[in-house]
Formats: structure tokens, sequence, C-alpha cells
């Protein structure tokens, strides 16, 4: 069943329309992560879902609960970390934890997120003495002090180093594995890859494109098999080929692109002229490609 199940959504400031009817759709402990260009609706998607934002049209619930009819029952389930946070500048780290947590019946203890969020150096340190990346993994452990079954959680990783950002990622995994269901704003693209079960991408507020990462960088481009060019060898007893799109030569190399199965081909082809490929490469299309390519000019509306 979903957790969180959103129809038809719809947003506009002015005349300005933000959110042109999007689907979305989460299942429990599901982590699914939500790209897309800036200014595509990313946040405001995500902070109408939250009930911090009033929707226009549409229909929202999160856990059964309508986060414009009843923002409190949200509150009790869903722990949010917003792009840009500010807490009162004199509040000191650990005071910060600690007042969080009176607002839960069973928080996290602060003293272990102060530990796993690498804050425990800096639990007397004010909010406004904090450097970027340290407030950020404050507000990570903010949202998730509660034990939400939900979090939204936008621009995760943004500031922090690569250490830092793969810590918290799999911190992340092991709350999804204890039935966390997370919603993810996010730009990285290898944060998407590494953590999503699905992914969804918005270009000027509609979905352009849904499913795992790895079906998703597929989904614009097939395989790419090259190896260096033999004498005599025309690129063209490629293209008849099951699953093979193209062959051409470039700068000395046969590249071939096709399907999943296009490589197996090229390598029977090579095998039955007696060929043994040189520097073959075989390349798959990442999930950053795929982004590219479906938020390109041509494909904006």
């Amino acid at each position: 069943m979903a957790l969180i199940d959103v129809t038809g959504l719809t947003k506009s400031y002015g005349t300005k329309t933000v959110l042109h009817g999007i689907d979305l759709s989460v299942a429990e402990g599901e982590i699914v992560g939500i790209l897309g260009p800036n200014g595509s609706g990313k946040t405001t998607a995500v902070e109408c879902i939250g009930g911090l934002r009033t929707r226009d049209a549409g229909t929202v619930r999160v856990d059964g609960v309508d986060p414009a009819g009843d923002p409190l029952a949200l509150r009790e389930v869903l722990g949010m970390q917003l792009q840009e946070s500010r807490l009162p500048a004199r509040l000191r780290v650990a005071e910060a934890l600690d007042l969080y947590a009176a607002f839960y019946s069973d928080p996290r203890p602060p003293g272990e997120l102060l530990e796993r969020f690498g804050l425990a150096a800096h639990a007397d340190q004010r909010f406004d003495k904090l450097s970027g990346g340290q407030q950020q993994r404050l507000s990570i452990a903010l949202a998730l002090i509660g034990r939400p079954r939900i979090a939204f959680l936008d621009e995760l990783t943004t500031g922090l180093d690569p250490a830092a950002r793969r810590e918290i990622w799999e911190y992340l995994r092991m709350l999804r594995d204890d039935g966390l269901t997370v919603l993810l704003v996010t730009h990285f693209m290898e944060e998407a890859a590494y953590l999503c079960d699905r992914v969804v991408i918005l270009e000027a507020g509609r979905v352009v494109a849904s499913g795992t990462p790895e079906r998703i960088a597929l989904s614009t481009g097939g395989q790419e098999t090259s190896f260096a060019a033999e004498p005599g060898l025309d690129p063209e007893v490629f293209r008849t080929l099951a699953g093979v799109t193209d062959a051409r030569v470039d700068r000395g190399r046969i590249v071939v692109r096709g399907d999943a199965t296009s490589p197996q081909a090229v390598l029977a082809a090579l095998a039955t002229r007696g060929i043994l490929a040189r520097e073959l490469r075989v390349t798959t299309p990442s999930l950053d490609d795929a982004y590219l390519a479906l938020t390109r000019e041509g494909h904006r509306s």
C-alpha cells in the first residue's frame, strides 16, 4: 500500500503554474528521489505534500492524512529537512536537539545523533558559528530525531564532503531497512543512484520519467561497445546485427550502439571473422546521461 499517494497535484503562483497535475506514489520502506533542474517544481511539490504550502488542486495523502486538513496528525509521522533551514543564531547544537526531542514521546537519543552526524565536538557551539556543512548535518538530525515513519529530505548532502556524504547515505539505508520511507530531493545523480529505489524526474512542473535508476538510465540510450578499428573492417557489418541501432568509426575506434544484447552480438560477429577486439570497452548509460537527455531544451513544455 502507498504510504504517500499524490494525484493531480497542481500549484500556481499568480499566473505562473509551477506544478501541472503531477502524480506520485511511494510505498512503505521505499526511498524515492525527485530530480529536476532548478525551477522544475521539486521543492514546491515536497512542500505541498508536507503541508507547508497549500495546493491549488489534486489529492494528497501521507499515511492516510491530508496535509491540508490535519497538519498536526501529519507531524506525528513526518520529519522534514528543508533546502534552507535556519535556527536562532544563539541556539547551541545540543540545545536544538534537546528542544526537538521534547516534542516527541519516543525520540532518538540526542547523544546518538550527535555522534552519528559528527556533531559531538560541536555540541556547545552556537548555530551561527557552525559551518554550512555542520548546519546541514544538524538539520538532518533534527528531521530524524522524532523517529518518523516518513522523512522528506531536500538537498540532503549539499555542502558535505564525500566521507560525510557516504556516512549519511549508509545511515539512511539502515533506517530504510528498519522501515523508514524517504522522499528525497537531490541534484546529485550519484546520490540518487546509490540511495533510491525509484526516481521521478520533473521538468517544468511535469513528470517526464519515473522508474528505477537503472531503468531510467537505459531509457534514453543503449549500451555502447567500442574497440580499436581493424584495417578493412567496415562498421556497416554491425548495423544489421540484432539489437544494434548505430555503428560508426570515431577517432580510430569502431563504436557500436544498441540495446543490452548488442555487446554480445558484436563480439560474436568479430569471433566469426577471427578478429580479437583490441582495447575493448562496453559503456552503459548512467542516470546522469538520462537526466540530461530528459531535461534538455527539446523536452521542455
